[in-house]
């Protein structure tokens, strides 16, 4: 088999102009890959300017994607250059490889937009275990914050935005989010919502034509300030959230001229069920489990069997037995706290009756 010298600036470094790979050492675990820059001068991020004097050299060692389950580490010497500009604040500068390194960064660009596609498609914990999997082990907190290093996406000028409030902390800290109604899109959202933060936001943005709020004063003073050219509009879900609370408050007011309905005189009065009067009506869980004892035990003792036996055979105590024996029906059995007893309220109940007649129905006040 012929043998074809290999190319490793092509091989590694195939997009990447003004690198030179020296050596390459492979161990069980490592790669190892020596390589330095080859461009004769750098533009100064200061000022701009190109630079060919060479201050001095130093080796970087980044972190690149993987090759077949082995860490791969560039040892890649890089050269400062001194800024010829008088005017320039810097002195001297480190070369910047496009494509490959950036200022402080201890990964290449290839590994780390690796890392960012992986962090846009399974956050942090799964993607941390993927990337685990790759042989790049990161952590979930490096992965969002590369994502978070992102810069916004560009987004357009909204024409509708709906505005409205959120809770940060439930009774406590409120925001405003804003939200673009024909894309259904989240826009902003700001840290309160005081009329002078919302009036700013909007000033910033003057194509905005309709506002689409809640009733709250301080949205309406901000819509107003900031934005008078747009129209004010009410949204849906308020529309019918405020028509359901008038209609309700009306309902409280004129509740004492809500009277039952007289019963026919020529009905007979109807038998009441005993397990509807009872305390405990037919589907509460303690009811029907006193129903389903007294039941087998009864049925236990016209068998013939005795109470002692009735006793062994449910698990229960004799005293228990007994007491269902004695009891002709279940409702019978049904004392204690479930008994209409006296409390404090008695006395108290017609004034209460009084003013929840009267449209009074807020639990403090009364």
């Amino acid at each position: 088999m012929n043998e074809v010298p290999p190319r490793l600036d092509e091989l590694l470094f195939s997009s990447i102009d003004g690198v030179s790979v020296e050596s390459v050492e492979v161990t069980d675990t490592v790669v190892r890959i020596e390589a330095r820059t080859t461009s004769s001068r750098a533009a100064c991020p200061g000022c701009g300017c190109s630079s060919g004097r060479i201050h001095g050299s130093y080796l970087r060692f980044p972190r690149d994607l993987p090759a077949v389950g082995r860490f791969v580490v560039v040892s890649l010497r890089v050269r400062r250059f001194v800024c010829t500009q008088d005017s320039c604040p810097r002195k001297t500068f480190a070369e910047q490889v496009s494509g490959l390194t950036r200022r402080f960064g201890r990964r290449t660009e290839r590994l780390r937009s690796t890392l960012v596609s992986v962090g846009l498609a399974l956050a942090g914990r799964a993607g941390a275990r993927m990337m685990d999997t790759f042989g790049a082990p990161v952590s979930r907190n490096t992965l969002l914050r590369l994502v978070a290093s992102l810069p916004d996406p560009p987004t357009a000028a909204p024409r509708v935005v709906g505005v409205d409030e959120y809770a940060q902390r439930r009774g406590g800290i409120y925001g405003t989010v804003l939200v673009d109604v024909e894309t259904r899109r989240p826009i902003d959202l700001l840290p309160d919502r005081d009329a002078d933060t919302l009036a700013a936001w909007l000033a910033e943005r003057p194509g905005i034509e309709i506002i689409c709020r809640d009733r709250a004063p301080f949205f309406a003073e901000g819509a107003t300030r900031g934005a008078p050219q747009a129209l004010q509009v009410a949204d849906r879900w308020h529309l019918w959230h405020n028509l359901g609370e008038a209609a309700e408050k009306c309902v409280y007011r004129h509740r004492g001229c809500l009277r039952p309905a007289p019963a026919p005189p020529d009905e007979p009065p109807k038998e009441t069920d005993p397990t509807t009067s009872s305390p405990w009506p037919t589907g509460h869980r303690f009811a029907e489990r006193t129903r389903a004892k007294h039941a087998t035990i009864h049925a236990l003792l016209e068998a013939g069997h005795s109470k002692r036996s009735v006793a062994r055979q449910l698990g229960m105590s004799l005293n228990t037995v007994m007491r269902f024996s004695r009891a002709t029906t279940p409702e019978e059995l049904f004392t204690g706290q479930w008994q209409s007893r006296a409390t404090p309220l008695d006395a108290y109940k017609p004034y209460l009756d009084q003013r929840w007649q009267e449209g009074c129905t807020n639990a403090w006040k009364l």
